[in-house]
């Protein structure tokens, strides 16, 4: 059990506000680019906390349904500055990409038929393929440190992508066998995970500003703890209960704040992992979009700042739209938006507040560490069933499904190969693979490609 370390850091919340505040600000390209973003400011830059620390946090995380970069920002927040800390990182993380998605939906569902938001859009979907791919490869990198967790990693893929197996049991899995692994002393158990660039050799808790030592808030307390699950579970779960006694099961309102909150629960692996399924829900069994506008939003939450799941305000502001039930639509947009924002982010406050304090007290259990490790390796996987759907839908027109022994395969129809969204994502990849171009470049050169395509074919 670490040291309990009585004494302060020193660092005024004040100046903790700003650098959430600037990491919001820079958290684009998805959870691989905004836990790097995080790792260079608060590991190599600020030296708050020390490279094992922040890895043992960030596994913790990827255990959790939910945004695993926002979670982090609030597990380290409450580290610096107790639940005042967590609730402005957490806060912070999100409010600027929820004002940008906000506008930018706007946008689409005033003007999303005109040929050049459409070729924007166009444009943004090939790029996003690269983008994943790119996530791939950054948290492999770190994850697939032997063989065991690349066989990890291949199971995962082959049991989510040609199987169908549910997110929650492959992760479980996962955690089953490295906790199996580091309790029977397997040193190929022993290894880091993570997002961030650098090796595992970067700054040590003992040199960083938190020190190697357990903070005394950071002490499991059963009296806060049942305090602030309670007041996070009236928060979070309120709204939902009001909309169904005033609107009944049906309403749009009252499906948003049920499909949302029980997405909040259930989806494990991050937001690569869990889009396939809010897409196979939020088009298929709700209606709320088409197939290809899942991949817009995307495109939309992949260009501003933020949780990569906050794609899932725009799937919410979509629905109400379409579906009004007697308001402006737009204001039922508005509202719709808040709402699943709101439903979607709350409970990552409760998993944190809830649990970060026995983790950060089992920081040095080896089982423990190798249970996260191993989840980590998993994810790999299920982010590259992703990429691969993606890759399908964006390159081809039609793509079927197909059953065979068991075993889901998906059939796309070469007739319908679109040639220009081909040489468009495979441009981007060159140019983040091998030129190094940052995501941001990328995304707008994309784009802007995706406009100029438009504009020619008037």
């Amino acid at each position: 059990m670490p040291p309990v370390n009585e004494s302060s850091h020193q660092i005024p919340f004040r100046e903790a506000v700003m650098v959430w505040l600037r990491v919001a600000m820079l958290s684009f390209g998805g959870p691989a680019g905004q836990i790097a973003v995080m790792h260079r400011i608060l590991v190599e830059e600020k030296k708050w906390i020390g490279e094992r620390r922040f890895l043992h946090a960030l596994n913790y995380c990827m255990m959790l349904p939910g945004p695993e970069a926002q979670q982090l920002a609030i597990y380290i927040g409450w580290l610096m500055h107790r639940t005042k800390g967590g609730l402005v990182a957490g806060t912070l993380f999100v409010l600027p990409g929820f004002i940008a998605i906000l506008a930018l939906s706007y946008l689409y569902a005033t003007l999303g038929n005109v040929g050049l938001v459409e070729g924007l859009f166009f444009g943004l979907k090939a790029a996003v393929l690269a983008v994943v791919l790119n996530a791939v490869t950054r948290i492999g990198k770190r994850a697939l440190k032997n063989r065991t967790m690349l066989g990890l990693a291949a199971v995962a893929f082959t049991a989510i992508f040609f199987f169908d197996v549910a997110f929650p049991l492959i992760i479980l899995s996962a955690a089953l066998l490295g906790y199996w692994g580091g309790k029977s002393g397997m040193a190929a158990f022993r290894v880091g995970g993570g997002h961030g660039d650098g090796n595992d050799q970067g700054l040590s808790d003992r040199d960083s500003v938190l020190g190697e030592g357990l903070p005394a808030h950071a002490r499991p307390n059963r009296s806060w703890s049942l305090r602030m699950s309670a007041t996070l579970l009236l928060l979070w779960l309120t709204p939902v209960a009001l909309l169904l006694v005033m609107l009944g099961s049906e309403n749009v309102f009252s499906q948003i704040a049920i499909f949302f909150s029980k997405m909040a629960v259930v989806t494990f692996g991050g937001a690569y992992a869990v889009l396939g399924y809010v897409t196979q829900e939020a088009v298929q069994n709700y209606g709320w979009l088409a197939p290809g506008e899942m991949l817009d939003g995307l495109g939309m939450a992949e260009t501003t700042p933020g949780p990569l799941i906050q794609v899932v305000q725009f799937v919410g502001f979509m629905g109400a739209y379409r579906d009004a039930t007697g308001l402006d639509p737009m204001l039922a947009a508005i509202l719709a938006a808040v709402l699943t924002t709101w439903v979607t982010f709350v409970p990552c406050f409760l998993w944190i507040f809830l649990g970060a304090p026995y983790v950060e007290r089992l920081r040095d259990n080896r089982a423990l560490s190798a249970a996260l490790s191993a989840i980590t390796a998993a994810v790999v996987g299920v982010i590259l069933n992703l990429a691969i759907w993606f890759g399908f839908h964006v390159i081809f027109a039609e793509v079927e499904e197909r059953h065979f022994m068991g075993a889901r395969l998906l059939i796309p129809n070469l007739a319908s190969l679109d040639l220009f969204a081909l040489l468009l994502a495979a441009g981007a990849m060159v140019a983040i693979f091998y030129f190094k171009v940052g995501m941001l470049k990328v995304l707008f050169g994309c784009a802007l490609l995706g406009v100029l395509a438009s504009l020619v074919s008037f």
